[in-house]
């Protein structure tokens, strides 16, 4: 995860450096996610036959391909979106075929906690990835960071193929390559015919355009904050530094969200959730004038309520989903929600420009709305679709 967020930690500079419009920086941010969403399906659908661990080595070493040939040769939009997006194909292949080498090797009431750990654990992804990026590009420019950041995905693949045992996959002997496992619409449709794994999808789409969307845009936000404040208000850190601090702290959020869906229920608990990340969202963005330690407060509390239902939607989804299934389910619920992830960045970046542009907080808290609009319309959808035990 190392290079995920460089583009995010330095969109301010580039923005200004490349002369870009916010929703043409918002379109940089998208491009990773449309590698993503190309390729997801394929990739997960592919750990339903082959070993987890050749996809996994694939996806490492073409994330960081895509994170070295950004730092070497991006020149402006065109070719920066062109390598966010071969950066974004690589992750698709680690990310979720992650989750399933690690579903395989764990069963029963210890999955659920699992997965919430694994997903957690993209928070400090995140986190590290803004630290080095900020510090790497302060120290030796821009392209330092992406070059370093390369290292990440790199080593991952090595890791993941050399210490994990193998696990012999479901659907082990079938065609193992074909276009049409891009998608795979027949299984899809299986998928959804269970009313449960359908709203857990559903949700994970409308959490994804706001958690992405939000995060491409955290840096540039503490950096339009730390503007506003008078000296004697400064903030006390670099705006990547607070960033990365933010996303670590918000960590523990996805598995305490999880502890709390088993007790609660798991439907209870997405309904809370989006609902107050959709309400704290606009919070944080009309707050943005206070003392920085307000502002800090709202940011923390907003990443955290954001990452609170991620363990919950993702758990839910695997606990629905028959094991013979399950690749296409992780396929298809992270097609949909990292489509959601493609949308969010963009959409962030031209309400921006179109309430008046990163200078005034109204405009902010437009842009904050709406990523967050699908969530604060969410509950009624997880009441409509997300039915079954599971829910």
């Amino acid at each position: 995860m190392l290079g995920f967020a460089t583009f995010a930690a330095l969109l301010p500079e580039l923005r200004d450096a490349w002369r870009l419009s916010n929703a043409e920086a918002g379109m940089i941010g998208s491009a990773f996610f449309v590698g993503y969403v190309a390729t997801v399906a394929y990739w997960t659908a592919l750990t339903d036959r082959v070993d987890g661990r050749g996809v996994y080595l694939a996806g490492g070493l073409l994330g960081a391909a895509g994170s070295l040939g950004f730092g070497l040769l991006a020149e402006g939009l065109a070719s920066a979106m062109l390598f966010q997006l071969l950066f974004g194909a690589g992750m698709a292949a680690t990310y979720m075929p992650g989750l399933r080498l690690l579903s395989d090797r764990i069963s029963g009431p210890a999955q659920s906690r699992a997965v919430a750990f694994y997903t957690s654990f993209f928070g400090i992804g995140t986190g590290l990835s803004l630290v080095v990026a900020g510090m790497s590009a302060a120290a030796w420019g821009w392209r330092s960071a992406f070059v370093l950041s390369a290292l990440g995905p790199a080593l991952a693949a090595v890791l993941v193929r050399l210490a994990l045992e193998r696990v012999v996959p479901a659907n082990r002997g079938a065609k193992a390559l074909h276009l049409a496992m891009l998608f795979p619409i027949a299984a899809w449709r299986r998928v959804l015919a269970i009313r449960a794994a359908a709203g857990y999808t559903l949700g994970y789409a409308v959490h994804c355009v706001e958690l992405f969307g939000s995060r491409a845009w955290m840096v540039a936000f503490l950096a339009f904050a730390a503007g506003l404040q008078p000296g004697t208000h400064a903030f006390p850190w670099s705006a990547a530094a607070m960033a990365a601090v933010v996303n670590i702290v918000a960590v523990p959020a996805s598995i305490i969200g999880n502890e709390i869906a088993l007790r609660l229920g798991r439907r209870r608990w997405i309904l809370t959730a989006m609902l107050a990340s959709g309400v704290f969202g606009i919070a944080l963005a009309l707050a943005a004038p206070l003392h920085w330690a307000i502002v800090l407060a709202l940011l923390t509390t907003h990443a955290m309520l954001v990452m609170a239902d991620s363990g919950t939607l993702t758990a839910g989804l695997i606990g629905s989903a028959p094991p013979a299934l399950r690749g296409a389910a992780m396929g298809f619920y992270s097609l949909v929600g990292f489509g959601g992830g493609m949308l969010g960045p963009t959409l962030f970046g031209v309400v921006l420009d179109l309430a008046g542009g990163a200078g005034r907080a109204a405009a902010w808290a437009w842009a904050y709305g709406a990523v967050g609009a699908g969530c604060l319309a969410a509950p009624l959808a997880v009441r409509l679709f997300g039915g079954g035990r599971a829910a």
